[in-house]
């Protein structure tokens, strides 16, 4: 039974995962000015707009954040966690599922920033074409956080400025994201 259970909670994640890779793609575009014309960037739009238009009249953007995607992500991890407990027969307790699922969104944001940095750092060390969409919307998601260490780190002809906002970005994921996971568990199993 429990290959049954880990082939579902499986299923889940990466359906889950999915939906909130579209709202988190969509709040980073958005916050980093990714060009619309860009045919990944009108992908997102059009699939994740139907659901956010008729929150946004409601929760508009502050500044650039778009707080109806933020929210809907955070919604997506609810869901997706309530699920997963669901799966093992196991009521959580709700602050502890609240915070637990605030936590899953910070380390999912981080690790969707760490795979961007890393794909489109590599992607620029090929001779691929600067007009390419994926390799166009990922460096506008990764320029805000590459730009204060632009040109600082360059040894030779090679940047290490996206190996240090990776190692960042993993310690962020150590040190913020998993213990606040953790005290999302205890408080979500009462322990």
């Amino acid at each position: 039974m429990t290959y049954l259970l880990n082939a579902l909670s499986l299923l889940i994640t990466l359906a889950f995962d999915a939906v909130a890779t579209l709202l988190v793609l969509r709040l980073l575009a958005e916050a980093s000015r990714a060009d619309f014309n860009n045919p990944l960037s009108q992908f997102v739009y059009r699939y994740t707009n139907p659901v956010l238009a008729p929150i946004r009249r409601v929760l508009p953007n502050w500044r650039r954040i778009n707080l109806a995607a933020l929210q809907l992500a955070w919604l997506t991890m609810l869901l997706k966690l309530l699920l997963l407990y669901a799966l093992l027969g196991i009521m959580p307790r709700p602050l502890g599922l609240l915070v637990q699922a605030l936590a899953e969104l910070l380390d999912f944001v981080l690790l969707l920033y760490i795979v961007l940095i890393f794909g489109w750092s590599l992607l620029s060390m090929f001779a691929v074409d600067r007009r390419q969409p994926l390799l166009r919307l990922a460096g506008a998601i990764v320029e805000p956080l590459l730009r204060p260490l632009h040109g600082k780190l360059i040894a030779g002809q090679i940047d290490f400025a996206p190996m240090a906002v990776m190692i960042v970005l993993l310690l962020a994921r150590l040190l913020l994201a998993q213990p606040l996971m953790d005290l999302g568990a205890r408080l979500a199993l009462g322990g």
